[in-house]
């Protein structure tokens, strides 16, 4: 399927009476508008590509899904039927993550580590809106106070892990699938009470947005089987953030290379 191909069979699911279509063939992005609501999305057509050389109709409906929920939140978000109060999360993304939205609004952001950025969304539900300097002044509320709801919420999300050991190595897979999985790595407490379960080294990975990874890594095969798995779901991803992981030590992340056949190395040694 090629990009044109797409885009008319979204036609088909997302009527031009309520959409605008505009499409970039430079940077292969679909701006999709909705008329009544004036607002729209920039779509990256080459993923969905992708996908649908696996997924096939499966991957478009996923796409059509996400668009109608994004939209249906804005609806709901203009109504002021959202409130900012308990409904703001953080999340995780690149350093490369843009910082400013398309309307060249600042999203409000946080340092991290050398790998990844804090950003912070408002949850709509099935989808989440990225938090701007806009959006803070209309509400009349501080940065700080956002930061600091954010953090509450993490914490009060569900910390169900699934695990599986390879070579005497565990690794513990937080997949809930509800936008956070890697926010989770924000969640202090969670991170000292799974330090207390690991024998060996605590290493914490979050190669995309719906995923975070706990090893407990005992050996050298531990290490390389992480470099391999982080790689493969940063790969894979909806929303990638990094494919490095990070060593968990007196409460601090530090990036970490993993080299074939060696342990670790740390990055800051190599620079």
């Amino acid at each position: 399927m090629k990009a044109l191909e797409l885009i008319r069979v979204l036609k088909t699911k997302l009527s031009e009476e309520i959409y605008t279509y505009d499409f970039n063939r430079e940077t292969n992005k679909l701006r999709l508008t909705h008329k009544e609501i004036g607002k729209g999305i920039d779509i990256s057509i080459p993923p969905i590509l992708a996908k649908y050389e696996t997924k096939k109709d499966q991957a478009i409906e996923e796409v059509v899904y996400t668009i109608h929920h994004t939209f249906q939140a804005m609806e709901k978000e203009m109504a002021g039927e959202i409130d900012p109060a308990s409904s703001v999360y953080p999340v995780i993304r690149s350093t490369s993550f843009p910082l400013k939205s398309n309307e060249g609004n600042k999203f409000i952001t946080k340092d991290h580590t050398a790998e990844t950025r804090i950003y912070y969304a408002l949850d709509l539900g099935s989808t989440y809106r990225l938090l701007d300097e806009k959006m803070l002044a209309a509400w009349n509320i501080r940065e700080t106070e956002i930061r600091e709801r954010a953090l509450f919420q993490v914490r009060n999300l569900e910390t169900n892990y699934k695990k599986d050991v390879v070579a005497d190595n565990t690794y513990y897979f937080f997949n809930n699938n509800d936008g956070y999985d890697a926010s989770r790595m924000l969640n202090e407490s969670l991170l000292r009470d799974m330090k207390k379960i690991i024998v060996g080294d605590m290493t914490v990975s979050v190669p995309h947005q719906d995923v975070m990874i706990i090893g407990d890594i005992r050996n050298e095969t531990g290490y390389d089987v992480l470099a391999q798995m982080t790689m493969h779901f940063f790969t894979v991803g909806t929303v990638p953030i990094t494919s490095l992981s990070f060593i968990y030590e007196n409460g601090h992340l530090e990036p970490i290379f993993i080299m074939a056949k060696n342990r670790v190395t740390k990055e800051n040694e190599d620079k």
